[in-house]
């Protein structure tokens, strides 16, 4: 998926690693064709503290919109929320070809370079997150790879109140799978009214937690946090580990996405679907694509 902007981030413009959190953001509208709607975050949005995502499209998808696109220097990050209906038919020039699931994981780690597809089936409605996660340097020119969770193998932290899937990572005790790139936590939880779920930040973790439905009150070291349905907000910090506590103040149930790892802090130029060192670096992964050096869809 390309819906995106281009940036330039430097993280000396970051804020300094204190906890920080910064105001609850909106998403922005972004409507493609008349199959993709979606609510876009953005890294800027955030001034460095969302590092090390890029980019968050919480979007709806009922008909295929991208066609076949590469990425570069990232890893594409696909979370289907349970409600989705149908299939997402997902291709990639690493020779996948399968459908996603409503609740699946796809975390394709672009690397040195991929060609990517997904697209709803016929009569399908998608809806999830599409993240953009940033690399480290170093790992910029990786061998691409991938990996896939379904549903059917997320683990579920279930209490009063909450029921809460680890997708990847940890949380409450509860293990879910590793990413193949930069180790991180991604939840996909949901809050009856009055009910309340704590997750445990780890020392030096960024975090970014996202309102999908419902109102969502959190409360970090002293400080109380509310976001409405359709905000966002990025707490970035170097405290010792500190639980973070996630509340359902209305009666209408809560659904929220929690992203946690620790920030690369490197500076990036993203261009579409690349992000690279430099926009040296761009014109050569744009020139490789031109030339088909990343591979093609069979």
């Amino acid at each position: 998926m390309t819906a995106s902007t281009d940036s330039t981030y430097d993280s000396a413009m970051a804020p300094s690693r204190a906890l920080q959190a910064g105001p609850a953001t909106s998403g922005k509208a972004l409507e493609i064709g008349d199959g993709f709607r979606a609510l876009a975050f953005r890294e800027k949005d955030f001034g460095g503290a969302m590092d090390p995502l890029v980019l968050v499209d919480h979007h709806r998808m009922t008909r295929p919109t991208f066609g076949a696109h590469p990425h570069a220097g990232l890893s594409a990050v696909s979370l289907l929320f349970e409600d989705s209906k149908g299939r997402f038919h997902n291709r990639d020039s690493l020779g996948n070809d399968f459908d996603l699931m409503p609740g699946d994981l796809y975390w394709l780690q672009a690397g040195s370079g991929v060609i990517h597809d997904e697209s709803p089936r016929p009569g399908s409605h998608i809806h999830g997150l599409q993240v953009f996660v940033n690399l480290p340097s170093a790992a910029r020119k990786s061998r691409p790879t991938s990996l896939h969770v379904g549903a059917a193998e997320i683990p579920i932290h279930e209490d009063t109140g909450c029921r809460v899937r680890v997708v990847l990572g940890e949380s409450s005790g509860i293990a879910g799978r590793e990413s193949p790139a930069l180790p991180m936590t991604i939840l996909d939880g949901h809050i009856d009214a009055n009910a309340t779920f704590t997750h445990q930040l780890k020392e030096q973790e960024s975090a970014w937690i996202y309102a999908v439905g419902g109102e969502l009150r959190l409360a970090i070291q002293g400080r109380e946090i509310h976001l409405l349905p359709g905000q966002s907000i990025a707490l970035a910090g170097n405290s010792p580990d500190v639980p973070l506590r996630l509340t359902n103040p209305r009666a209408e149930q809560v659904h929220f996405a929690l992203f946690a790892a620790k920030p690369i802090n490197e500076a990036f130029v993203q261009k579409g679907p690349f992000v690279m060192d430099s926009a040296a670096d761009i014109a050569r992964v744009e020139a490789d694509y031109a030339s088909g050096k990343l591979g093609n869809l069979t």
